[in-house]
């Protein structure tokens, strides 16, 4: 187990439904890395955009963009996470990857489709939840739109990091930003939330936001972040257990099950 984890958040601009220039990009990115990372943080579809085109985009379970992924995990020794595009038995999934240095990896579809997009009509929507153990860390990587339902978020295995991973446009970043701080207060946890910036093919603008919260909800990563940026920041397990240990809210949680 780690004390501490290293993570390093990417916030980039994508290159529009072309993902063999984005994974160019980011790899570059990811090798200049100069300090020891446990994790890398990639924004939601990553590979293309926010894009409903699917049927033009979308990769099997096992394809290039894993492949991809294992090579900077397996090069970096960190473990690379992000979500792309994926078709598998005739359905697409926004799907999230989180692949271990040993080329192994976990999955988690996106639950909460982004119905004001049209994303519902497209992709199918995920039912379970996914709860990775990572150097003796629990982590709870979710996607974008899942922000906005806290229950989906709850708390109940007593994790230790909440990751979403997004396309947050500008024009709603205000909600991103205090969305982030709510649900790392409430989950007394860490929250990492990685956006993108730049401008997308429907014309819709992202400013980026990607931050690092504490378990109080304090930022402990940087605050001009409204460009392309990569940064490592360094989470503490004692900063999680002594707050834990002093402020007792989780055990005052209410009992609930998901129908």
């Amino acid at each position: 187990m780690k004390n501490e984890l290293s993570i390093s958040i990417l916030q980039p601009d994508l290159h529009w439904e072309n993902p063999e220039a984005n994974r160019a990009n980011l790899g570059r990115a990811i090798q200049s890395i100069e300090s020891a990372t446990d994790l890398v943080v990639l924004p939601e579809m990553f590979t293309t955009g926010f894009s409903m085109n699917a049927s033009q985009l979308a990769e099997e379970q096992e394809g290039v963009t894993l492949d991809w992924m294992r090579e900077m995990a397996q090069a970096t020794s960190a473990a690379i996470t992000g979500s792309i595009i994926v078709k598998e038995n005739r359905n697409f999934y926004n799907r999230l990857y989180f692949v271990f240095p040993d080329g192994s990896y976990d999955w988690y579809d996106k639950k909460h489709t982004f119905t004001l997009a049209g994303e519902h009509r497209t992709y199918t929507a995920g039912q379970k939840r996914l709860i990775v153990d990572f150097h003796g860390w629990k982590i709870c990587p979710l996607i974008c739109y899942d922000l906005r339902f806290p229950v989906w978020a709850r708390n109940t295995e007593d994790y230790d990091l909440l990751v979403y991973v997004a396309n947050w446009p500008e024009k709603r970043v205000a909600a991103w930003d205090a969305l982030l701080r709510a649900r790392a207060i409430e989950n007394m946890s860490y929250c990492v939330g990685v956006n993108r910036v730049g401008l997308d093919g429907n014309d819709h603008n992202y400013v980026g936001h990607s931050a690092v919260y504490n378990v109080l909800g304090d930022q402990i990563s940087r605050a001009d972040y409204e460009k392309e940026f990569l940064e490592t920041v360094t989470l503490s397990k004692e900063h999680i257990s002594d707050t834990r240990r002093h402020l007792q809210f989780l055990n005052d949680r209410d009992a609930f099950n998901l129908i």
